[in-house]
């Protein structure tokens, strides 16, 4: 799934939105959000903007990075390997993403190690929550 695909599902669910409803909205067709959605490669940038804005975004060029999306569809609450930019590897489960009120995007997870993960599920310490910034991400992977 595209970034534009995951970001578009991951807003779309959070406002409990259908794919109708959201078509509606944009007014555009049913047809073009599923296709969007799936990550269809060729797409009207209007129509992807009508979509985006209700949602307060537009297309941007920005430097890509790993996909917040991608992690949170893929890697939410399973068993992980992280690879951080400062080459530290961390094994673990994401819990919950960290949104920034401002841009409104995911800039942080909150990350259990497999150390601490058997007393966070006994009993849900804060302290046991480790905080990983999105961009210190180079690589995510499940656990082997």
């Amino acid at each position: 799934m595209s970034h534009l695909a995951s970001f578009i599902r991951y807003q779309r669910k959070k406002l409990k939105l259908t794919q109708e409803d959201l078509a509606a909205k944009a007014g555009v067709g049913i047809r073009f959000i599923r296709e969007l959605e799936q990550g269809k490669e060729t797409v009207q940038l209007d129509k992807v903007n009508q979509v985006l804005d209700l949602f307060g975004f537009n297309l941007s060029a920005e430097k890509q990075h790993m996909d917040a999306y991608d992690i949170f569809w893929n890697y939410f609450n399973t068993p992980v390997k992280i690879s951080l930019k400062n080459k530290t590897v961390k094994y673990g489960i994401i819990i919950k993403e960290i949104i920034d009120p401002q841009d409104r995007k995911i800039t942080a997870w909150e990350f259990i190690s497999n150390n601490n993960a058997v007393n966070y599920q006994q009993k849900q310490d804060n302290a046991l929550i480790e905080i990983l910034s999105h961009d210190d991400i180079q690589t995510i992977e499940e656990q082997p």
